[in-house]
């Protein structure tokens, strides 16, 4: 089992910053996928970007330029920095950790850009 913990949501205004942590526990191995979704308000889950453990990244067109994944692994966190933000940036966003075809996912954490 994997527990994710999200932290770091908030209220911002537009064109501000916020850092999403993602801590997880558990049965963690060293290779993996850990990434961010998204699912704003009547709208499918979404990726916004993954990195592996091996440090490869890809985002959504979307978000690009403007938010950056990194890991500690051996804090076992994923951070997700949010520059620039825009209202449609609005969600709640997820972590998910996944490995061989099993996937964990976080409770989320709300990010709301609003003036």
């Amino acid at each position: 089992q994997v527990q994710l913990v999200e932290s770091g949501g908030g209220l911002v205004q537009p064109g501000g910053s916020l850092r999403l942590s993602c801590a997880a526990s558990g049965s963690i191995s060293s290779i993996n996928t850990m990434g961010w979704y998204r699912q704003a308000p009547g709208k499918e889950r979404e990726l916004v970007g993954r990195m592996d453990s091996f440090g490869s990244t890809n985002y959504a067109d979307s978000v690009k330029g403007r938010f950056t994944i990194s890991r500690d692994n051996a804090k076992k966190t994923m951070y997700l920095q949010m520059n620039s933000l825009k209202p449609e940036d609005t969600a709640v966003y997820y972590c998910r950790y996944s490995r061989l075809g099993q996937y964990y996912w976080g409770q989320g954490t709300q990010v709301t850009v609003s003036s």
